[in-house]
């Protein structure tokens, strides 16, 4: 498991480019055959991209976890964004569709994930945060997540959110998840830009060429970075930091928040001119 030490509110506006990346973007996730995890102290969030082909992959626990199992005191939340697969969650076995959501309560000792095909796998991309009480494991078909329209072609942020973890469909304890889809010709994935002191936000950005990327901007309104990233890493992004990123085509990104409040609609929007 790799780690991230992230900077604070002070120290990241005279940070280079590369040490930012160190503490907030993680290496690349999917890896054929391989679970790659990363814990960033954002939080204490742990991000996995798991690729199984022939063979099944187990979640793992950690000496750093201090558990006996991986969710034995977290919550984790899944999603899909490869070919058919199934993950196993104490001997109940769940298929997972491309863009399929699992949610994987607190205490499910074993779990496991697999592709349909080896040649086409699953690429799970997980994300967990601590939990404070037992809850239940839940699948979301992408059929099943509520679907939220925004944005403009005109304003080159027409989307369309998929709200998969979040209260009404699934019992979390903090953990809220879910896709945004960008349509062709619009680039920005929120506009206005906002920040939610209340709770921390983890990027992943896919479904875009190996050669294209999304800058990613994070910092205060005023002292704002931005960082280019290519796709299937992922950033993490801490309470104080703007939330706001702009490709250079159109993308695909799960977004995975943890924090004080769970309710999708609580942010502060930011004016473009309140940008510097």
């Amino acid at each position: 498991m790799d780690f991230m030490y992230s900077a604070d509110i002070r120290s990241y506006k005279t940070m280079r480019n590369d040490e930012l990346r160190e503490a907030f973007v993680t290496k690349p996730l999917f890896e054929a055959g391989k679970i790659n995890l990363t814990y960033t102290d954002v939080d204490r969030g742990v991000v996995a991209g798991i690729v199984p082909t022939s063979d099944a992959i187990a979640l793992p626990t950690h000496k750093e976890l201090a558990a006996d199992y991986f969710c034995q005191r977290r919550e984790a939340g899944v999603i899909n964004i490869g070919g058919n697969g199934s993950i196993v969650v104490d001997g109940e076995t769940y298929s997972m569709q491309n863009k399929d959501s699992l949610y994987i309560a607190k205490e499910s000792q074993e779990v496991s994930f697999a592709s349909d095909d080896a040649s086409a796998p699953a690429k799970f991309y997980l994300v967990s945060y601590p939990a404070h009480r037992v809850t239940k494991t839940v699948h979301v078909p992408k059929s099943k997540a509520q679907t939220i329209d925004l944005g403009a072609n005109e304003t080159s942020n027409e989307r369309t959110i998929f709200q998969s973890i979040r209260p009404g469909i699934v019992d979390s304890c903090q953990l809220v998840m879910g896709i945004t889809e960008l349509k062709s010709g619009s680039v920005w994935n929120t506009k206005p830009p906002h920040t939610h002191y209340r709770r921390t936000e983890i990027y992943m950005y896919f479904d875009l060429p190996e050669d294209e990327r999304v800058f990613h901007m994070m910092g205060e309104p005023k002292e704002v970075r931005a960082l280019s990233l290519p796709p299937e890493v992922a950033i993490a992004s801490p309470s104080w930091s703007i939330h706001s990123g702009v490709g250079t085509t159109n993308y695909t990104f799960v977004w995975a928040m943890g924090g004080e409040n769970q309710e999708f609609d609580d942010m502060d929007h930011l004016a473009i001119s309140d940008l510097g």
